[in-house]
């Protein structure tokens, strides 16, 4: 069984409409919970250098 917590938070109007456009979710409910599901599903959370790992995916993807 899953437990469900309510967790709050404060962003600035500017960031909930870049986040619902990027999301393409109406409500600031339904874009944040997809972005914090993005982050805990994404390979790169962990990775030190995010950017550099992305780098060598897409020259490895390149080169084939």
């Amino acid at each position: 069984m899953i437990k469900i917590m309510h967790a709050q938070t404060v962003l600035t109007e500017e960031d909930i409409e870049a986040l619902k456009q990027k999301t393409g979710e109406s409500s600031s409910k339904d874009a944040v919970a997809k972005a914090v599901a993005h982050y805990l599903e994404c390979e790169y959370t962990n990775v030190e250098d995010m950017w550099a790992k992305k780098l060598e995916k897409v020259v490895k993807r390149k080169q084939k």
